[in-house]
């Protein structure tokens, strides 16, 4: 039992970061229809990023966790969201009206230059980064095993249910909601009624980059080391929790995010961890098979 509770915090934490990065390629979709398969390297960048802002910090001086996360936190999100404002404005925007493979093409194409830019400025060998947020508290102890739960473990779902409410009364409840969900429905009407589409995109993409310099925050604190790939192994497994949970959906998302997570930990602790992923894509498979629309997305309606 008490191997079974510490692989289930493991497996939380690990979705939680799964479903952040879901909830970018889930936005994206929603409104614009298309994958943003650059998405998972948009992480990747935030996650050097923020080593990069940790190392000039710690280098000064500045040892006081909060604080220093703090700062990281907002560079991070900026500097990020500028990489996804470039991405969209660059890649994305001039192919919007194109046949609907020239933008997946381009997505493909702006992961590989993300990829070998930071390969090359960054170099291949993995980058370590010291433990800043220690200690925990155990919840069982039985036969000499123990069940802790870290204060790591405990901010990356706080964080991450937080964002997840945060976003989701934004789309909701604001302006740019509203704007977000008419040029869903229908971009054209929009625009005509006063929308203005090329900055509501931008700015999906923006939020988008956010959460993914957030979630690449979170993978680097928690992991402690990065390399320039990891990018497209997150990216693959959080666009499947997207899939898998409803893409367009928010909760779903999150909801995919955590079944991916729960499903990598549970089967490389009880069967062979060389096979987690083919577990992995194995559940999305069956349910797609039974559910086309994902655990919480909508049927599409096609307009005529």
């Amino acid at each position: 039992m008490e191997y079974f509770v510490q692989q289930l915090i493991n497996g939380v934490t690990l979705g939680s970061i799964y479903g952040l990065i879901a909830i970018g390629y889930t936005m994206v979709y929603g409104i614009i229809g298309m994958i943003n398969f650059a998405h998972g390297d948009i992480f990747m960048v935030g996650a050097f990023i923020a080593l990069i802002l940790f190392i000039a910090l710690l280098s000064i001086g500045l040892t006081f966790v909060p604080l220093a996360l703090l700062i990281v936190l907002i560079i991070t999100m900026v500097f990020t969201s500028i990489w996804g404002w470039t991405v969209e404005r660059v890649a994305y925007r001039p192919l919007r009206e194109s046949f609907r493979l020239a933008p997946l093409i381009t997505a493909i194409g702006m992961s590989i230059v993300l990829q070998n830019f930071v390969q090359i400025a960054q170099g291949a060998r993995v980058k370590p980064l010291q433990s800043l947020i220690t200690g925990g508290h155990v919840l069982m102890e039985k036969d000499g095993f123990t069940v802790t739960l870290s204060n790591m473990q405990i901010l990356i779902v706080v964080t991450t249910v937080t964002l997840m409410v945060a976003f989701s009364l934004i789309i909701a409840r604001t302006s740019l909601g509203r704007a977000q969900r008419a040029c869903e429905q229908d971009r054209v009407m929009a625009s005509l009624l006063g929308v203005n589409v090329d900055r509501t995109i931008s700015l999906t993409f923006v939020m988008g980059a956010a959460l993914a310099a957030v979630a690449g925050i979170m993978y680097l604190l928690y992991y402690g080391v990065i390399d320039f790939y990891i990018g497209f192994i997150a990216g693959i497994k959080a666009f499947t929790a997207a899939v898998l949970g409803g893409i367009g959906s928010l909760p779903g998302a999150m909801l995919g995010g955590m079944v991916i997570g729960l499903i990598e930990v549970f089967w490389s602790a009880y069967f062979t961890i060389e096979y987690k992923d083919v577990a992995a894509f194995s559940m999305l498979a069956l349910v797609l098979i039974f559910l086309p629309s994902g655990l919480l997305g909508r049927p599409e309606v096609e307009k005529v």
